[in-house]
């Protein structure tokens, strides 16, 4: 998202459901009916009766419900929360797509969405970091070329672009390099400040997140730029080899394009194809699998174009 003038920007469908329920199956008793019986003797010819036949009726199923596993009552699923590994936990699922269908249905008790330590976080307008000064434990240096002086996000999210970027270059699409990475609360009250002084409010709000709501705070998020020579703005991002790259392969590295012309309604953002976000490989790949274009919808949860004070 939107930073000045290099822009360092403000900053895993319906309401969540009951749980969802597995399919048993019922089979009605199944009735076979013969109906035998014996014509009486008839001369040859045309007027001779034809033998009776068996007639089978098609048995009936009837779909009926058990009630559903808690996925977080698999002691490996426990023990991967405690652990701290992401991966883990969405593998204990049974994948990424199994993991979304059992938070949307409210089948995964242990899975908060809320939880800024977790790669299937949300945070938008209406859903804030908690505590709102959070600020992530593990940060390390991004391995591409800055245009800011913010380079840094979670090591794991380091690797990650680390490795796309070295694919991209090698598939001889160019370079890619970063805008910027984490920005702790203080950093984005300045921030969105700048953006409500030299722009309005509205205009504020739909290019830059207010304090304790952007997700470059919990260093899951990171913005690219296109690098030849030299490394181009955020602006400039849009429509070139790299942006066409990144929209079609990141989700191979665990990262989403967040903020998509098609999701403004529902993020009450601009589009932004430089803002990507990381959620893990699993989750990206059914992210992508499913046809979603938010995190809102992926999760189920309403939409939050708008700030709700």
């Amino acid at each position: 998202m939107h930073f000045l003038p290099h822009a360092q920007h403000a900053a895993p469908r319906s309401p969540i459901r009951g749980p969802a329920l597995p399919i048993g199956v019922a089979v009605t008793a199944i009735g076979i009916l013969f109906s035998i019986g014996s014509a009486p003797s008839a001369p040859s010819g045309a007027d001779a009766m034809p033998e009776p036949v068996a007639v089978m009726q098609v048995p009936s199923v009837h779909v009926g419900a058990t009630t559903a596993a808690d996925p977080c009552a698999d002691p490996s699923v426990q023990q991967a929360i405690a652990n701290g590994d992401d991966a883990a936990t969405i593998a204990g699922f049974g994948g990424g797509a199994a993991f979304r269908e059992a938070v949307v249905a409210g089948n995964a008790p242990c899975i908060s969405l809320s939880d800024p330590t977790r790669v299937w976080v949300v945070v938008n307008k209406s859903l804030p970091l908690n505590p709102p000064d959070y600020e992530p434990a593990d940060l390390a240096s991004v391995p591409l070329q800055m245009t800011t002086p913010s380079g840094r996000v979670r090591s794991d999210v380091a690797a990650a672009v680390g490795r796309m970027a070295e694919v991209a270059a090698a598939e001889g699409v160019g370079r890619i390099g970063a805008n910027n990475g984490y920005r702790s609360y203080g950093l984005q009250v300045t921030t969105y400040d700048s953006h409500v002084r030299s722009q309005g409010q509205a205009d504020a709000d739909a290019g830059s997140a207010r304090p304790g709501h952007s997700e470059h705070q919990t260093g899951l998020a990171l913005d690219v730029v296109a690098c030849a020579r030299a490394c181009g703005g955020l602006d400039g991002f849009g429509g070139t080899a790299q942006s066409d790259w990144v929209a079609e392969h990141a989700w191979e590295y665990g990262f989403i394009v967040r903020y998509e012309q098609v999701g403004t309604p529902v993020t009450g953002y601009a589009p932004e194809p430089w803002h990507l976000r990381y959620v893990g490989v699993d989750l990206a790949a059914a992210y992508r699998e499913g046809g979603y274009h938010t995190l809102e919808e992926f999760f189920g949860l309403p939409a939050a174009p708008d700030y709700g004070h």
